[in-house]
């Protein structure tokens, strides 16, 4: 008999919380056109782009509204057609007021050269060069959380490359459905735009890997892939933080990312599943990145759902999308629940990142009282980056932020995975974040200097 091979996955830490994936069956709905957007001009890791548009102006959806500053930085569109409104502050999911553009809605009218049709087009004609250039236009990012511009990953390194292309489908944290659902419903075009990202990294292997909780879209995906040469569906435990880069690549290939090291240094590069679908959708169809899929979930919604919705979109109308905010909500998290950061308001706007919306009750959103650490070293045993939270937590609080980095603060990933074994719901995860911004603070004074 065949000896069944090992389902892949990272080799140390890690956790697997409820799945609760409630809307994984529910199709991406396009909801209708808010009447109204703003969009900020930071979406991504980088430099600010800059506005050139006024108030007053009319422009169509996919124009350009922010030019981007620099190499580090891409593109803003409207993702309407209308008039410009506003250039002005609006409030984001950190809880600070940032720069953005709202537009008032009239019509629907796109740019030129859009190609709004559903038809599959695997013929890819632009070169290596161009579809670098293409992407950083179409102001395309990762779409998995860190919103770092796709086209800096596609550009050659002195003495780096790649062989191969890593296609992350993990989708691991709880409740969040929308990359799910993208692979289920956009499996042609998530594979044509692998194929374009292959031909821009000038590699011939490509790996899809997704978690084991998602049969249907592995089984679909696998189905598909047998018609396209070079890339294959890898099967991943279901386990948190599979999603995280570092872990990502360690499951699916066995290599490791040295610290303080990119991906590149091990010889791969990680894009997402929603990325690649915005990849075809760019150079297939010449739309830009205006609009995702989100997740919209929660116990107690009575609709959990995934939205097709344009960036600018007040989350406010999505959660009303989804049948309104229930009695007695607690919290709302932009994100995942092990990632996301809890809103303050609801009239915030979607941008390229947001990946979910999350309502919970006043029983989920209740902080357990903080007791002692009793030193199990659960934190330790579950940290998949082998670190050691509960003395960065200690260090954080006595504020000796040195000693913090010297024990590695900044190689955490701030996967929160310690704070959820704490039997003594120790708030780990928040020390080691105010070292990390402390660290960071003094090395950007010290680079001034």
């Amino acid at each position: 008999m065949e000896k069944r091979s090992k389902i892949k996955t990272f080799p140390f830490g890690g956790v697997h919380p409820p799945d609760l994936k409630h809307s994984a069956q529910r199709p991406i709905e396009s909801l209708p056109l808010p009447t109204t957007v703003s969009i900020p001009v930071l979406q991504h890791f980088g430099a600010p782009s800059q506005p050139i548009v006024k108030v007053g102006d009319k422009v169509k959806a996919g124009q350009v509204i922010a030019q981007a500053q620099g190499f580090l930085s891409v593109n803003i569109h409207a993702t309407i057609s209308g008039t410009v409104t506003r250039i002005d502050e609006v409030m984001d999911v950190s809880g600070y007021k940032r720069p953005a553009i709202t537009i008032n809605a009239e019509g629907e009218e796109w740019v030129e050269g859009v190609d709004l049709s559903r038809a599959l087009d695997r013929n890819i004609r632009l070169n290596r060069e161009e579809i670098v250039k293409k992407v950083q236009q179409d102001g395309l990012v990762g779409l998995g959380g860190a919103g770092f511009p796709v086209h800096v990953k596609l550009t050659p390194v002195a003495g780096k490359q790649a062989d191969i292309l890593l296609i992350n489908g993990a989708e691991c944290e709880p409740y969040l459905t929308c990359d799910h659902r993208l692979m289920i419903e956009k499996g042609p075009e998530i594979l044509v735009g692998v194929l374009i990202l292959m031909k821009a990294l000038n590699v011939a292997k490509a790996v899809i890997g997704v978690e084991s909780n998602k049969v249907d879209a592995i089984a679909h995906l696998t189905a598909i892939a047998r018609d396209f040469d070079g890339i294959k569906i890898v099967t991943l435990q279901t386990r948190y933080p599979q999603g995280a880069e570092k872990q990502f690549i360690e499951a699916l290939t066995g290599r490791q990312v040295p610290v303080g090291g990119l991906p590149l240094d091990a010889k791969c590069v990680v894009q997402n599943i929603a990325t690649a679908f915005a990849v075809y959708e760019s150079v297939q169809k010449n739309k830009p990145l205006i609009e995702r899929v989100v997740t919209v979930a929660g116990e107690d919604l009575k609709k959990p759902s995934n939205f097709r919705v344009r960036i600018g979109t007040s989350m406010a109308y999505l959660i009303e999308a989804a049948g309104g905010l229930p009695e007695g909500t607690g919290k709302i998290i932009s994100g995942g629940p092990m990632m996301g950061k809890a809103l303050n308001m609801i009239d915030i706007p979607v941008v390229k990142t947001t990946s979910g919306i999350l309502v919970f009750g006043q029983e989920k959103s209740r902080r357990d009282p903080v007791l002692n650490c009793i030193r199990c070293a659960r934190c330790v045993a579950h940290c998949p980056l082998g670190l050691e939270p509960y003395l960065l937590m200690n260090l954080s609080e006595n504020e000796r932020f040195d000693d913090a980095e010297r024990e590695m603060a900044m190689n955490c990933c701030e996967c929160g995975t310690c704070a959820y074994v704490c039997p003594s719901k120790r708030p780990l995860l928040d020390y080691i974040r105010l070292a990390k911004t402390f660290i960071t603070q003094k090395r950007k004074e010290k680079a001034a200097r």
